[in-house]
This record gives C-alpha cells, sequence and structure tokens, in this order.
C-alpha cells in the first residue's frame, strides 16, 4: 500500500481505535449494565467484557451487592406518649437492575427515605415496654412492610435491626424508679408467701399433735432438754395436766 494512501487513511484507522476503545467495557462479577439504545430501554449485560456504541447506546452500572445503610436517628412517640429517638440499620440488594433504575430515580435514595418514615410508623403503634423488649419482632415487622414497598423497586430488604432507643434523663430516672418498686413489689409478695407457708405449716403440726397427745408430752420434755442446755439459773415451766396425773399415780402406788 502506497505510503500517501496509508496517510490518507490514517485519520479513519485513529478513529475507529478511539471507537472501539470507548466502546468497551468491563463488568465485574457483582455488577450489570442497564443499556439504553436511543433513550430506549433495551437489555441487561454483564458481568465480563460488553460493547457499548458511543453516541448509540448508553449504560447504567448497577451493583448487586448487600448494601449496609444506617438510618438516622427519628423522633418516634410511642403509643403511651413516650418521645425517644431510634436509629437503625438496613441491609438490602438489588435482584433486578432495570427495574432499580427504570422505576425509581435513585434507588439507595428512595429506600433510605421510605425506611425512615417506616421505621416512625411502625414504632410509633407500639409502647416504650415493646420497643426495649421485643426488638426482634419489631426488626421483623419493618423488614416486611419495607420488603413489600421495594419490591417493584426490584430491590430485596433482607434484614432490619434497631440499633439504639435514646431516652431523656427524666425517662431513664423514671424507668429507673419503676424497675425498683417492682424489685420491692416482688420482694414483699415473697416475704408473704414465706410468711404463708410458714403458717400452713405450723396449723399442720398442731392439727398433728392434737390427734397424738403422747407427741404433745414428747415435745414438752424436748423443749425442757432445750432449755436446761441454756445459761439459766432458775426455770418456771408449766406442767401439762397429763404430766400431773402420771405423777399422782406413781404416788399413790409407791404409798
Amino acid at each position: 500500500m502506497p505510503l500517501s494512501l496509508l496517510t490518507g487513511y490514517a485519520p479513519i484507522i485513529v478513529f475507529l481505535l478511539v471507537l472501539v476503545f470507548w466502546s468497551i467495557r468491563i463488568l465485574r462479577e457483582y455488577e450489570r449494565g442497564v443499556i439504553f439504545l436511543l433513550g430506549r430501554f433495551w437489555k441487561v449485560k454483564g458481568p465480563g467484557l460488553i460493547v457499548v456504541v458511543p453516541g448509540v447506546q448508553q449504560m447504567v452500572r448497577v451493583d448487586l451487592r448487600i448494601v449496609t445503610m444506617d438510618v438516622q436517628p427519628q423522633d418516634v412517640i410511642s403509643r403511651d406518649n413516650v418521645s425517644v429517638k431510634v436509629s437503625a440499620v438496613i441491609y438490602f440488594r438489588v435482584v433486578d437492575p432495570q427495574r432499580a433504575i427504570i422505576q425509581v430515580e435513585n434507588y439507595l435514595m428512595a429506600t433510605s427515605q421510605l425506611a425512615q418514615t417506616t421505621l416512625r410508623a411502625v414504632l410509633g403503634k407500639h409502647d416504650l415496654d415493646t420497643m426495649l423488649s421485643e426488638r426482634e419482632k419489631l426488626n421483623h415487622d419493618i423488614q416486611k412492610i419495607l420488603d413489600a414497598q421495594t419490591d417493584g423497586w426490584g430491590i430485596k430488604v433482607a434484614n432490619v435491626e434497631i440499633k439504639h432507643v435514646d431516652l431523656n434523663e427524666s425517662m431513664v430516672r423514671a424507668i429507673a424508679r419503676q424497675a425498683e418498686a417492682e424489685r420491692e413489689r416482688r420482694a414483699k409478695v415473697i416475704h408473704a408467701d414465706g410468711e404463708k407457708q410458714a403458717a400452713q405449716a405450723l396449723v399442720d403440726a398442731a392439727a398433728m399433735l392434737a390427734r397424738e397427745p403422747a407427741a404433745i408430752q414428747l415435745r414438752y420434755l424436748q423443749t425442757l432438754t432445750q432449755i436446761a442446755n441454756e445459761r439459766t439459773s432458775t426455770i418456771v415451766f408449766p406442767m401439762p395436766g397429763e404430766f400431773a396425773d402420771l405423777l399422782s399415780r406413781v404416788a399413790r402406788r409407791d404409798g
């Protein structure tokens, strides 16, 4: 090929090389490319090496990995009119790149805003004790609602975790007083139960001794033995009538 002819084709060759260079895209394993042809959706490509014709086709990259998003602390008024600040974290991923790009302008921002409003709506239906003690159930409820609402955007919400439920100082002191009162109540109930059981045991013992007069005498003798072991100079102890009758019979027999 003559040098002059090669020189004449040089701009075309350079243009084609530049066009090929700008047409090649490499998508990683976790990426997909949503391709538009003259502004209309064409197909989803990737991963690997793909070709996008400049000026005719446009590509939007979509990351399919799980996104960890912090939900900013939200002011929530519980069902029992307690004001708290609640923060959470949500885990979600794009399962349909086409809908994630076409159905919503910015799926990350939309998911974040939806998570904030859902968090306030769900927690506002419960009282403070439920927020503090049943987080697992609340997490599941929020996740279920978010997953249903983001399904049209091609997004799957995998998990929601409530991170913090912050209370003001006055509410913390009130909860501490409530917990202390509850502990005192339980202590009094336990003490009353003990007294009741002890009284019932005494009633049962008295009934048993009443059925066996000899047992009462043995109990008197045991009590005398216990008192005799103490450092007491004089002991005044009432003698049962059964003992007096027994002693009088013994005295008449010996006499």
